[in-house]
């Protein structure tokens, strides 16, 4: 390792990952789409730039003036996206590690969305902030951009709703 390559996250064991899965009603295609390009990206989780197809970098740009970037490992239609964290300033423990989709097909007009993200444990000090926005835009702004069209992400108003009744909990 030089001393620019970021260190590799722990690979975790298996049931220690965030995961999350969800039944939809849409297509493979649709799914697939919301994952791997930048209309779809910003519509369920964040202005994004960049390419999601395989070998791109997507750069997502949230609350910091540095980017999240992601290398694009795989994106094979319709069934598997897998991206590397390669920068993060704003929450360093990223750096290294592995978000997954896996997407299935199940019949009746539904697909069901395996994410798993590979390295995020409960080990790292970001986990409990990390598990809950990621249920958040998964199981819920995801879910809803490719049934209705309309995804909740980061600064929407039902995002801002969110954030402010998980402030409320915490306090």
């Amino acid at each position: 390792m030089t001393e620019t390559e970021p260190p590799a996250a722990a690979p975790g064991k298996a049931g220690e990952d965030y995961q999350e899965t969800i039944r939809a009603k849409a297509s493979p295609d649709a799914l697939f789409d919301a994952i791997t390009t930048t209309d779809g990206l910003a519509a369920w989780w964040n202005r994004v730039s960049g390419s999601g197809d395989a070998s791109g970098e997507l750069r997502f740009y949230m609350n910091s003036p540095e980017p999240l970037v992601i290398h694009v490992d795989e994106a094979t239609r319709p069934r598997s996206v897998q991206w590397t964290v390669t920068d993060c300033p704003f929450l360093p423990d990223w750096v290294g590690t592995r978000p997954a989709f896996t997407i299935t097909a199940v019949g009746g007009g539904e697909s069901e969305l395996e994410f798993r993200h590979h390295g995020l444990t409960p080990e790292l000090p970001c986990f409990d902030m990390c598990r809950p926005s990621w249920d958040h835009f998964i199981a819920k702004s995801l879910r809803e951009l490719v049934e209705s069209g309309q995804g909740h992400p980061a600064g929407s108003p039902a995002d801002l709703a969110w954030r402010a009744e998980m402030q409320g909990t915490k306090e």
